[in-house]
């Protein structure tokens, strides 16, 4: 059975227990209790699982009534039971949605059935976790979808960014650990999956090189699951990147994340007394924890994903721009569609930036590249792919094919080489261009035909056709709203 059959084998296990008031988010998370002690026997690590909980045992038990009280305590007192990190880690607080003992014995006999063995085993299972993590994002009602980057922009950022074996990653708001993942698996297609490296390198790779921090307990609890399926054993730490936790996550050789949206919960300003410039922004304040956990010894980079607002916010977040371009070379804005997240509305951008190993004058000129305007509207009949990005990355590497960047890219910017992309969406500021806007970064985007004076936009069909455009906008953006709200 291939990795999409059993994904989709899985998947729809929830439907068999939407009677049992099961919600998709919640079924994840009660599919990552049960895939755990499964997949502990298939990778021979059920040692750590404490015995009277094991598979073997649990699947023995004949009375869905006994087998629903045994699952019941293992969830209440496995993390206090084993001595293993990542078993404390995963089942702490953890408790059932279950409340029919007929539907758990449905999930672990179905479970059991699967086929994991394949000669590409690891991969295989990594692969099926991945795809349920993306359709749990894809369900609009769960909320998922600001933990879950989207594939195609998470592998065009690392591949751009290229991090080396023995550099130390960090993502301060971790979500399922998708971009540290997808940074370990471009490493192993470079390196054989690490059997090019010696040993001590290959240890560092799998218990040091990547690291986060999530706030959400389950969203934590599934890049656990993630980052262990991926044969990682990180340390992602569970808690607040912008309380004094966060003072700890520091001299790093790069960071790849996508902060959360919005403001701290009733407008609070972070709780640790490192930041030059506290706002009740989310977005600015991750932006000043990120390039200030970069090491100043050179080579140090970034590439961060943000709203709109932290382009232009008056205030705290032109003082924050201002100390961003001074202490980094924000050398590339990445102006991205609409409607590429959970939430169709949000504008939002990918920053590019490399730390300096001075406080002043890194960033003498911007380079911004518009995917925006009058950009495809992607969805189900125009999928959100990699090649999205082609003439992004041909433009941003100074002529390098998408289908190249992996070999031929090695993630220095040759600013000469990028004068010579001939794209009307590439365009480049200069620092002082950039001081004479107030430092406002809201820029690079092309006029929009649709607008200029040539365009025929008096024919009443044009206008009928941009009203109706306009209305099934507004549409899906309502209907976004009303999902978030419940």
């Amino acid at each position: 059975m291939s990795a999409d059959e059993i994904a989709n084998k899985l998947w729809n296990l929830c439907n068999v227990l939407r009677d049992d008031g099961v919600t998709y988010h919640q079924y994840l998370n009660e599919l990552t209790y049960i895939l755990f002690l499964r997949l502990s026997e298939v990778k021979k690590f059920e040692v750590d699982i404490p015995e009277e909980y094991q598979w073997s045992r649990l699947k023995s038990i004949t009375d869905n009534k006994d087998l629903f009280d045994r699952y019941r305590e293992m969830l209440a007192t496995i993390s206090t039971k084993s001595n293993n990190a990542a078993i404390k880690e995963i089942y702490t607080n953890a408790s059932s949605t279950l409340r029919k003992p007929v539907n758990l014995r449905t999930l672990i006999t179905s479970i059991d059935a699967i086929d994991w063995y394949d000669e590409h085993e690891q991969d295989k299972i990594a692969t099926i976790y991945e795809e349920l993590l993306e359709r749990n994002a894809g369900e609009k009602k769960s909320g998922a979808g600001q933990y879950f980057t989207p594939r195609p922009l998470i592998n065009v950022m690392v591949d751009l960014i290229s991090p080396k074996v023995g550099e130390r990653w960090n993502d301060p708001a971790a979500g399922t650990f998708g971009f540290m993942i997808a940074a370990d698996q471009y490493l192993r297609e470079k390196t054989d999956n690490y059997y090019d490296l010696d040993d001590k390198q290959r240890q560092f790779q799998i218990n040091e090189a990547f690291s986060g921090c999530e706030l959400v307990q389950d969203a934590h609890r599934l890049a656990l699951m993630n980052a262990k399926l991926h044969g990682l054993e990180s340390r992602i730490e569970m808690g607040d990147t912008l309380s004094e936790l966060g003072k700890s996550f520091r001299n790093y050789d790069g960071v790849l994340a996508n902060p959360p949206f919005g403001t701290k919960q009733g407008g609070e300003r972070p709780s640790r007394d490192d930041l030059t410039y506290l706002s009740s922004n989310k977005q600015l304040n991750f932006l000043q924890h990120i390039y200030r956990s970069l090491h100043k010894k050179g080579g140090a980079r970034a590439a961060v994903i943000l709203p709109d607002n932290v382009l232009f916010e008056d205030g705290d977040g032109r003082k924050i721009r201002h100390d961003l371009m001074n202490k980094c070379n924000l050398h590339t804005i990445l102006r991205l569609p609409t409607g590429i997240f959970y939430a169709a509305g949000v504008k939002t951008n990918v920053l590019f930036f490399e730390r300096g190993n001075t406080e002043n004058g890194n960033t003498e000129k911007v380079w911004f590249y518009d995917m925006r305007t009058n950009a495809p509207s992607y969805g189900k009949r125009t999928p959100f792919t990699r090649f999205a990005f082609a003439d992004f990355v041909k433009a941003y590497t100074g002529g390098i094919e998408i289908t190249e960047v992996k070999e031929a890219f090695d993630g220095k910017v040759d600013h000469e080489k990028r004068g010579l992309v001939q794209d009307e969406r590439w365009s480049c500021l200069t620092r002082e261009d950039i001081a004479k806007k107030n430092d406002s970064l809201d820029l690079g985007l092309i006029a929009d035909a649709s607008f200029s004076n040539d365009a025929n936009t008096d024919e009443p069909i044009d206008i009928a056709r941009e009203a109706a455009e306009e209305l099934k906008s507004i549409q899906t953006e309502l209907n976004s709203i009303m999902a978030l709200l419940g």
